[in-house]
């Protein structure tokens, strides 16, 4: 199976993929390479669930910044990269 982009993948199947690292990580039974792999893999994963929160947290501000009558504009995430 090939692994996916943290970019691409939603919120809910990176919390997922996080909590299956965290729990073979926590069993101490990983040798070192595959436990170091795993740990730069769940740091990717943290570090976009980051920036989707942080996306969608500007998101709310926004519209709760807006007027109740004023017209919506279309939200477009700023690439941090």
């Amino acid at each position: 199976m090939a692994v996916k982009k943290p970019e691409n993948m939603t919120f809910e199947d990176t919390l997922k993929e996080l909590d299956t690292i965290v729990g073979a990580l926590e069993s101490g039974e990983l040798p070192l390479d595959t436990a170091m792999k795993r740990f730069e893999r769940g740091i990717a994963l943290t570090r976009q669930g980051q920036k989707t929160l942080a996306d969608a947290e500007q998101r709310v501000e926004i519209l709760l910044s807006q007027e109740d009558d004023g017209p919506l504009t279309e939200f477009s995430p700023q690439d941090d990269d």
